[in-house]
């Protein structure tokens, strides 16, 4: 029960702490259930929930009632401390320390109702809510993640509803659901209700059946089996190619961003996910493919007069040999030496370019502006919808690269290396050659991105070179997980686009930005989409302790 009760004051400074800062009152002015439940309030429900089940998961008991009680008592704890602010801010004045400690938040705690009425309701709530997450422990598996889905997926459509309301309108025969899915202000009532029992639906139905459709898939002949995959891929190419006409302007501007992140992932992958060189100073290659560009195109500086198209080609070789020239003075080095190399090679690059000597061919500190547009067959990038088309090529280009690669014998060189330096190189791996080709090979996709950043934005500044954008990356890919394709993709939607959507909480992102990160490092270490090795690696004791004897 100690436990208990130090999990749920845990989970009471934490509701506290989002209640002073001014997130709760913040986000309860957007609903997720219109006249339901707001915002606010499901961000303290989720905490409640959260410690509950925490509390449950850490109890040593295996009585069903103990592990209810100790949840039950968890959420307490948690309204509790919640119930004490209400107190002691109707006795003092905060407002001289917690600007956010208004009447506002006191009216939201306590529910609109009266206080005695409304705490009391506050400390039942949060019990309930403990229940639940007791109970949520005690569920099977595949319900905990089905309800964990639909939830969600409800949370998320009610968050987004600003972005997926005119989305969803745009399609003329879907603007009835529009109508019925949402009001002015969150999700309709039967909308989420609706929402829920289809994904729920769905999932049960993938649970029952979707081993016995991947098992008759894997039983047809090679050549049906080559036609499905072919038309599925068909119709991925076609979504893709159709959605900036359907998301419109911002959508797209935000899935440019992403694309550029999952382009300078995919390349970093190359290094660390790969190989296992961890390289903080990736952004340098970045730079010096947006500066070469910029360079033989910009009438700016009148040196050159090239087209994108032309300049393309020089950015990747640039890039390639810088990061062959990187490689050179770091090959003996690992770990933590080689991260701050690297981040120092990172650091010259931009203070070179800041600087007087070569400010007459890079422009210092002004940076370099008139970039042409990429331009194919009269068709010019200009946009976001139209540079989107552009960086999709990209992503495309070297995601399947990067595929071939891993299953080369070059891919299996570097995923020895990564593993152990010293048996590689005992089983003949030549190290220099290796590890020179992983610098080179991310370089070069790194300079691809840079080239077309350069081109989107028709300038470039050192400023948008800083050593953030390489930590950033670098988080990318262990989010959605090393040495996964598909994993990066994944991180850059969920560290990119997710904040990228949620501007109108700009003083508050990077506040989640830095929760999401510690809870993921926690609960999913592996990450989003792991790699079948880095899955196993993390899993390891899971999979060998039903194999172990009762004795032990």
């Amino acid at each position: 029960m100690k436990q208990a009760i130090k999990i749920g004051w845990i989970g009471g400074v934490v509701a506290v702490l989002l209640s002073l800062i001014g997130m709760v009152e913040a986000f309860s002015q957007r609903d997720i259930i219109a006249h339901v439940i707001s915002m606010g309030h499901t961000l303290l429900l989720i905490v409640a929930f959260l410690m509950s089940y925490l509390s449950a998961k850490r109890t040593t008991a295996e009585k069903s009632l103990t592990l209810l009680t100790h949840g039950v008592c968890t959420g307490f704890w948690v309204a509790g401390l919640l119930v004490l602010l209400v107190v002691i801010g109707s006795l003092v004045n905060l407002r001289k320390v917690f600007i956010n400690a208004s009447p506002l938040l006191y009216n939201l705690l306590t529910f609109g109702q009266e206080k005695g009425i409304g705490l009391l309701m506050l400390l039942v709530l949060g019990s309930w809510i403990g229940l639940l997450g007791g109970l949520f422990y005690l569920s099977p598996m595949i319900l905990r993640r089905i309800l964990l889905i639909s939830l969600g997926s409800i949370i998320g459509a009610g968050v987004l509803q600003d972005l997926l309301r005119p989305t969803i309108a745009l399609w003329g025969p879907l603007a009835i659901i529009n109508e019925w899915l949402y009001t002015a202000n969150g999700l309709t009532l039967q909308g989420a209700l609706g929402l829920f029992i289809l994904i729920t639906t769905c999932l049960m139905f993938w649970h029952k059946k979707g081993k016995n459709l991947q098992s008759g898939f894997r039983q047809l002949p090679p050549a049906p089996q080559r036609i499905l995959k072919g038309f599925g891929f068909l119709i991925l190419v076609f979504i893709l190619f159709i959605l900036p006409q359907v998301l419109g302007l911002f959508l797209s501007e935000v899935f440019t961003i992403v694309g550029l992140y999952v382009l300078l992932g995919l390349g970093l992958n190359i290094v660390v996910g790969y190989a296992g060189l961890l390289d903080l100073g990736y952004v340098a290659f970045f730079a010096i493919g947006s500066y070469t560009v910029a360079v033989l195109t910009s009438p700016e500086l009148g040196f050159f007069n090239l087209s994108f198209w032309q300049a393309l080609p020089f950015a990747v070789l640039f890039g390639i040999i810088s990061g062959v020239l990187l490689g050179i003075p770091v090959l003996k080095m690992r770990g933590d030496y080689l991260a701050i190399a690297t981040l120092g090679f990172g650091e010259i690059i931009r203070i070179l370019v800041l600087s007087d000597f070569l400010r007459p061919w890079l422009g210092g500190a002004q940076g370099i502006g008139k970039i042409p547009k990429a331009r194919i067959f009269g068709f010019e990038f200009s946009g976001p919808e139209q540079i989107y088309y552009l960086i999709l090529a990209g992503c495309l280009l070297v995601a399947f690269v990067s595929l071939r690669l891993r299953d080369s014998r070059l891919g299996r060189a570097w995923m020895a290396m990564r593993e152990d330096e010293d048996v590689a190189q005992a089983m003949g791996i030549n190290l220099v050659a290796t590890k020179l080709l992983a610098f080179a090979t991310g370089a070069g996709f790194s300079a691809i991105s840079g080239a077309i950043f350069a081109t989107k934005l028709s300038s470039v500044y050192p400023h948008s070179f800083n050593v953030m954008i390489s930590i950033n990356i670098l988080c990318v890919i262990i989010v959605g997980g090393m040495g996964s394709i598909p994993g990066v993709i994944v991180g850059a939607a969920a560290l990119v686009g997710l904040p990228e959507l949620l501007r109108e909480f700009a003083e508050y992102r990077l506040f989640v930005y830095g929760a999401v990160l510690v809870a993921m490092m926690l609960l999913k270490p592996e990450g989003l989409w792991p790699e079948a090795v880095h899955r196993r690696e993390f899993h390891e004791d899971e999979e060998k302790e039903p194999d172990q004897p009762e004795g032990n």
